[in-house]
């Protein structure tokens, strides 16, 4: 698939009382090739817990993360406390999130496949806008997705003729079974590679606090590391 363009692409509610416009952030296409159809879903900047349009004290006291994604029947809300609140992840219909969806999307006017460490350390170095693409695949059931993001991080080895991407969060989605409900095996994820055929996340999950021997608390965080196969490709975009 195409890459979108990161810096220029929106998604905007339609609910006249508040007509939010969300900056997309990554993309998910999932593909059932069993059955022939495809989902994208899209991944929206964060922003903060506030009472929207309020004469005066914007942000709730009890403050939160919030992160929305939009599918093409049901959505995912992600509220980040400070604490494991266990409205963690909701997964609420489309037409229910701000009245429905305008996607603004827009693709670049220069897009290039970069084939070699060469051409990917001399785009990095020349400042130019990276997009990645990571497929997975699960040929036993015939799930494929495919995770769609700019590189917000790269690292360069010029000596060794090396890159790693280290970026996110991205959409990454369990592909070890089907589920009934796309959103229900999607989870927020940082990504790196380093190679085209491998790819390392680190997953949000509970995560404990210890206090010594003692566990103290949990809390949502990227903790989860997982390496999987995958096939890794770059784009320059312009």
């Amino acid at each position: 698939m195409k890459p979108i363009h990161y810096g220029l692409s929106f998604i905007s509610g339609c609910n006249p009382e508040n007509s939010v416009r969300f900056w997309v952030e990554s993309r998910l296409r999932v593909i059932d090739e069993k059955t022939g159809r495809t989902e994208d879903y899209y991944q929206c900047g964060s922003c903060k817990a506030e009472d929207t349009f309020a004469p005066s004290d914007l942000f709730y006291s009890d403050n939160y993360d919030f992160t929305p994604v939009f599918g093409p029947q049901y959505g995912i809300v992600y509220r980040r406390k400070a604490y494991l609140n266990p409205n963690y992840k909701t997964c609420p219909k489309a037409s229910d999130m701000w009245g429905g969806q305008l996607y603004k999307l827009k693709e670049p006017e220069y897009c290039k496949l970069l084939e070699s460490n060469e051409d990917i350390r001399h785009a990095t170095h020349d400042a130019v806008p990276l997009v990645a693409q990571t497929e997975l695949y699960n040929a036993e059931i015939g799930l494929r997705a495919i995770m769609e993001y700019p590189v917000k991080t790269m690292n360069i080895h010029d000596g060794k003729n090396m890159y790693q991407v280290d970026t996110g969060p991205v959409l990454l989605m369990d592909l070890s079974a089907n589920c009934e409900r796309t959103v229900d095996a999607i989870s927020l994820a940082y990504v790196a590679f380093n190679a085209p055929d491998f790819a390392d996340f680190v997953i949000e999950q509970p995560t404990p606090l210890s206090d010594g021997d003692q566990m103290a608390s949990q809390v949502y965080h990227y903790s989860g590391i997982v390496s999987l196969p995958a096939t890794n490709r770059l784009f320059a975009v312009k």
